[in-house]
């Protein structure tokens, strides 16, 4: 398929704390499905983003950190991609990370549209980490994040202490049902666990913001 034809740019966009024995090497095999999607033939090849101004995939051996600001033209069948590369990268997390995905709809064009005509963006929150217990750390940092922040418009951070314990129990339980359901190797799914959470509605998500 001609990228110039493709239904969506996508856009990925996170940085993952990689372990210090990871190697260059290693992390090429693990984006593999990214840089392969892109038609590259490496790392090297395929790290540049389909934006000039975007500084695409980097990784800085010093501090042992992949941070990724890549966009590509293509398809549903990227989010396949996506698995494999978040299953390689649980390998060589040093700890939980998110990463966001956006889907935009190349043919949509919110001036030409009629009303009440939808765009197929979407988003996606994915999460990767050595552990399940690494990887909700993260879901609920960033649970507690986006409530404390909207809860603040109406009370006082000082306030919504007990908003917090009943997010970190929520998490308990979660985890608990996990190793008691002795499928500690798999993330939770749904729509709060790593595979993601998207969807359609509240606006168009504005392009490329970092």
């Amino acid at each position: 398929m001609s990228s110039y034809n493709a239904p969506f740019e996508i856009h990925v966009h996170g940085q993952v704390q990689l372990r210090a024995d990871a190697s260059f090497d290693q992390l090429q095999d693990a984006l593999k499905p990214l840089w392969k999607y892109a038609g590259a033939r490496s790392l090297a090849d395929g790290a540049a983003s389909a934006y000039e101004e975007e500084p695409g995939i980097k990784f800085d051996p010093q501090e042992h950190l992949l941070q990724m600001c890549w966009t590509v033209r293509g398809d549903e069948d990227f989010r396949q991609s996506l698995d494999e590369m978040c299953m390689s990268l649980n390998e060589l997390a040093e700890q939980g990370a998110a990463i966001e995905v956006t889907f935009y709809d190349t043919d949509f064009d919110e001036d030409e549209e009629d009303d009440g005509t939808e765009s197929r963006d979407d988003f996606v929150m994915l999460f990767v980490g050595p552990t399940p217990a690494a990887i909700m750390q993260v879901q609920r940092d960033l649970l507690v994040q986006d409530v404390v922040n909207m809860m603040e418009r109406h009370f006082d951070g000082a306030e919504l202490g007990g908003v917090v314990a009943e997010i970190d129990k929520l998490f308990t339980q979660r985890f608990d049902a996990l190793v008691n359901s002795l499928e500690i190797g798999k993330p939770p799914r749904g729509p709060g666990g790593p595979a993601g959470s998207g969807g359609h509605g509240g606006g168009r998500r504005p392009r490329h913001l970092h």
